[in-house]
């Protein structure tokens, strides 16, 4: 159903179908991050993907948009987003950003994670998904650390805010300026297309934006910089990049906004213990 702001609102049923879109990705990114290590190409990276959202019966959402060659994304370093999967070889150390999509039935999922490399034998050290491995730059870790933080934030707005422009500030009051925020890229309505209205900014505005309500479906997306967060195109007509060769992370998440909360459609749990965490209660449908 499209509202009068041309956003299409989903009803309940159309939701779970995007559910099964939704776990696809995470499938598929769960496979990703376990095959990241040094000495993997970028397109080896891709191909577990593909493998993963083909084996099941979906589709990938970014093959052939407009003109896209590839299953994923993998943006390195000082990429920010958008980065084609190709022949570079994955070092120890490295700021990866793995963004994917898959469609279900007609229905799109779209996600992204940011991970730093851990060292050649694989291991990865106690304290969470986040702690430094070898070879890491703390300082890339802690960008990593505050973008998932940021994207998460801007999710929990969603169950309190009466406008889209909730979302947004809520990701700019977390940063507080301690990071580079990306300004030209954002998060947008996803359903039976991949890219739908609204936009979704990542920073406040005097722009209200539409009002939030049931049926809204949105993928979250910051993209934070240790440096300057103005971007540059490369001629390859998609990878983004940070002028000044700092290093960025991405994360992402596609979110359904029902008469009972919020569901994460991308996260396994439906973000109940992310948003817990802020003092939000997920309200996830039966799968």
């Amino acid at each position: 159903m499209l509202g009068r702001d041309r956003i299409q609102y989903k009803t309940a049923d159309q939701v779970r179908l995007m559910r099964r879109a939704g776990l696809l990705v995470a499938d598929a990114l769960d496979a990703v991050r376990a095959a990241l290590r040094p000495g993997v190409t970028t397109a080896d990276l891709d191909t577990v993907a593909e493998d993963v959202i083909r084996g099941a019966g979906g589709t990938p959402s970014f093959v052939g948009y407009h003109g896209y060659p590839a299953t994923l994304c993998v943006s390195v370093n000082d990429e920010i987003v958008h980065g084609i999967p190709g022949s570079r070889v994955i070092e120890a150390g490295d700021v990866v950003s793995v963004d994917g999509g898959a469609i279900v039935g007609g229905w799109h999922g779209d996600a992204a994670f940011t991970a730093v490399v851990p060292g050649a034998d694989g291991a990865r050290p106690a304290g969470g998904e986040h702690a430094a491995a070898d070879g890491a730059d703390p300082a890339d870790v802690a960008l990593t650390e505050m973008t998932e933080q940021a994207m998460w934030r801007g999710i929990a707005a969603m169950a309190d805010g009466e406008r889209l422009n909730a979302v947004g500030a809520a990701v700019e009051d977390h940063v507080a300026g301690r990071y580079g925020l990306v300004e030209e890229y954002g998060g947008h309505g996803i359903g039976t297309e991949m890219h739908q209205e609204p936009h979704v900014l990542n920073y406040r505005t005097r722009d209200k934006g539409p009002r939030m309500r049931p049926g809204l479906c949105l993928a979250i997306e910051p993209m934070l910089t240790r440096g300057d967060p103005t971007t540059r195109l490369m001629p390859d007509g998609w990878t983004v990049m940070t002028v000044d060769g700092s290093r960025a992370a991405h994360w992402e998440h596609t979110v359904a906004l029902g008469d009972g909360g919020l569901w994460v459609l991308t996260a396994r749990d439906g973000g109940v213990a992310a948003l817990a965490a802020l003092g939000v209660t997920a309200a996830p449908l039966a799968d």
